[in-house]
């Protein structure tokens, strides 16, 4: 897999997102939509408990817990690539978590930044990855950004009347399965309604930088097992051996309430 063109980078840089096209082949794919349905099965109502909830949709959270292929996806060269543009070298998974609009649900979320984040500083702190399990299609609730809202300043719940109006900047996120979105998550976004008969999924692999807290803090969720079994590589970007992610785990963390 070939390194992100400069076109991509002014992408990321300039409008806050970029679509890397056919970043999952077609069998890791295939696993993945496979392993991601069997954990919905396996949890039932209990599933996306460990985090959240939400109305017409279905929700996975602690995925690194829950199978080595979900270990591979926080750790793609690429993304990561994509990643070190937003947040710099110090960076770590804040969470990995799958969410499924249902069909015809009419879901939408307001605009926001996640973790109600406003960079300071030392820069941007959050960036979200989106694997795209399913088509992200406009009928389907492709989510929207307002491109350069990331060098806004300022959070949407400040600025605009009603965060869940149409914006007259907005646009579309949208793509392919296998394709997968980066976005700086400083950036004003919100996921849109399924007008749909079948069900849109996608992971969402969340980072942060390695000087904030994690959004799920991963070294007291994931079970002895797994951490037993994790690569120096992966043991880093989980930040397991990082005595400041240890300080920053009993700070408490202002949530925006439309965390992916």
């Amino acid at each position: 897999m070939t390194a992100l063109s400069p076109n991509q980078f002014a992408e990321l840089d300039d409008i806050g997102s970029v679509v890397l096209k056919d970043s999952i082949d077609a069998d890791f794919l295939a696993e993945l939509r496979r392993q991601t349905e069997e954990q919905f099965e396996a949890e039932g109502d209990q599933a996306g408990g460990e985090f959240k909830q939400e109305e017409g949709c279905r929700r996975l959270a602690n995925l690194v817990d829950k199978g080595e292929i979900f270990q591979r996806v926080i750790a793609e060269p690429r993304t990561l690539e994509a990643v070190t543009r937003v947040l710099g070298a110090d960076f770590k998974l804040s969470s990995l978590n799958a969410r499924s609009v249902n069909p015809c649900a009419a879901v939408t979320q307001p605009l926001h930044a996640d973790m109600a984040a406003i960079a300071d500083e030392r820069g941007y702190w959050v960036c979200n990855v989106i694997w795209m399990l399913d088509d992200l299609t406009p009928e389907n609730g492709a989510p929207r950004i307002v491109p350069a809202s990331h060098k806004f300043g300022r959070l949407p719940q400040d600025a605009l009347q009603d965060p869940l109006a149409p914006h007259s900047d907005e646009i579309l996120v949208t793509g392919k399965a296998g394709d997968v979105a980066v976005m700086n998550a400083h950036a004003w976004h919100g996921g849109m309604p399924n007008h749909t008969d079948n069900p849109r999924t996608a992971l969402h692999a969340f980072y942060c930088r390695g000087d904030k807290p994690q959004q799920q803090y991963q070294k007291q969720l994931l079970s002895p097992e797994t951490q037993s079994d994790l690569s120096p590589t992966l043991r880093r970007l989980l930040a397991l051996d990082d005595p400041r992610n240890d300080e920053l785990s009993t700070k408490v963390q202002v949530r925006s309430g439309f965390l992916k």
